[in-house]
């Protein structure tokens, strides 16, 4: 690939753009200027349209994307920043810089922070913090309940004009129904969504990873399907009396995609996730006491991985994201027993889909841009997610030809807990333009 690094208008030549939001998937030559896409133009209209590369300034900065796909900027629902009172973990310079490398433009980080993101000072900090620090869009994610634990409702409508788009409370569950189906009515009133992390934290009992054989092999406590299951219906069935839009995060388990198809079918607005994680790695992929195969849901049975993948083949799951939760080395270095729950995956969602799951056929390509970008762009309510002139230019240039391991250090995230290092994948985030501005390759 080809360029002019001096920054300042934009033309990115001979890509082929996938755009889920209009269904288009051509060869192309985009003009960005002023942090918007100011023109597309197919190749076959290049002899009857008078804007080509003799109309961009000596100023402005040519990509040649032959060979590449040029999709929207991804969008992640479901990220861990750690900031503030982690940084040791990730600050959200790093975790926007972590993102801008694995192709992703906006991003949702949970409110699991300290102090927790439960209220509308809070918020409006970490927003301008966001505005200074990151090279992306942070959207935050306000806490369901004060402190997250689970007894008194935030303010969510003071959180909505601070900047939250969502509310969570990722890392439990609200175990009180009443608190929790009051904080939907709420959540439905500012027509924002409910970001559900689904655990029965009565049924964990201290487990580890998945109940199964392995497990008893390994000597370690296990957690059963149920508890997950259990909080996915009983969400639903709130969500169906609220009218509240539920989103359902990181699903690890075939009955959770049974029961989002059926209640589609019922007409309740719910949405789920999957991880790459979950879709890739069985419970049979576990190495002994290794802490970078620890993450919550757990990695669950090879019919579980099968029932997912199928879920995001027939539309029934309609989102990936990475529940990106980077640790320290020591933290992850402890066992699998005593070390933290998660993994990153920001820098490795991109080329992990296209891998595992476009060439292999269970999705399309266009099918991947809208699981990714245009679907999670949906859910928000934000006008993101798609690449038309006017709109804002967010995108990515994929390169489907590369191919290469995984290795962690090449990460900009301070996490470097990965189960995936040394696996062989094929797929790169070549550049980033995130406003109009290329935030990767880092300057």
């Amino acid at each position: 690939m080809s360029e002019n690094r001096v920054l300042s208008d934009i033309l990115i030549k001979n890509g082929r753009l996938i755009d889920a939001a209009s269904a288009t998937d051509c060869i192309a030559d985009i003009w960005i200027k002023d942090g918007k896409v100011e023109k597309i133009q197919k190749k076959e209209q290049a002899d009857q349209n008078e804007k080509d590369e003799t109309d961009v300034g000596s100023e402005s900065m040519v990509i040649d994307a032959k060979g590449c796909f040029v999709m929207p900027g991804l969008i992640d629902l479901h990220v861990h920043f750690r900031d503030p009172g982690f940084t040791y973990k990730e600050t959200i310079r790093t975790g926007a810089m972590a993102a801008a490398h694995g192709g992703v433009t906006t991003v949702c980080p949970m409110p699991n922070t300290k102090p927790v993101m439960d209220n509308p000072v809070i918020v409006k900090e970490t927003v301008e913090r966001s505005k200074k620090e990151a090279c992306i869009n942070v959207l935050p994610v306000g806490a369901v309940t004060i402190g997250q634990m689970g007894t008194e409702v935030t303010d969510i409508k003071g959180m909505v004009e601070s900047g939250i788009c969502a509310i969570s409370e990722d890392g439990k569950s609200v175990m009180n129904s009443n608190v929790y189906r009051e904080a939907m009515k709420i959540a439905k009133e500012c027509e924002i969504p409910v970001m559900a992390h689904c655990e029965d934290i009565n049924l964990v009992a201290g487990g580890v990873m998945n109940a199964d054989s392995n497990a008893d092999k390994l000597g370690l406590k296990g957690i059963s399907n149920a508890v997950e299951d259990i909080i996915v219906a009983r969400d639903i069935l709130l969500a169906k009396e609220t009218g509240v839009k539920l989103h359902l995060c990181h699903c690890s388990t075939k009955d959770s995609v049974r029961m989002v198809k059926e209640a589609k079918e019922d007409g309740i607005n719910v949405t789920a996730e999957v991880c790459p994680h979950h879709f890739i790695l069985s419970t049979d992929d576990i190495p002994e006491n290794d802490g970078n195969y620890k993450m919550n849901p757990p990695l669950r049975s090879k019919e579980d991985v099968q029932a997912l993948k199928e879920g995001l083949r027939d539309g029934i799951m309609e989102v990936i994201s990475t529940d990106h939760a980077p640790h320290s080395e020591e933290e992850k270095g402890r066992g699998f027993e005593k070390s933290p729950f998660g993994i990153v995956g920001l820098e490795t969602s991109a080329a992990l889909t296209y891998t595992e799951l476009v060439l292999t056929g269970y999705l399309t390509v266009m099918q991947m841009v809208e699981k990714m970008s245009y679907n999670p762009a949906k859910i928000l309510g934000i006008d993101k997610g798609r690449i038309q002139e006017g709109c804002d230019a967010d995108l990515m240039i994929f390169n489907p030809e590369t191919e290469y391991e995984i290795d962690a250090k090449e990460f900009a995230s301070m996490g470097k807990n990965t189960p995936f290092v040394g696996r062989k994948v094929k797929g790169k985030v070549e550049y980033t333009i995130c406003s109009g501005k290329v935030v990767y390759p880092f300057s």
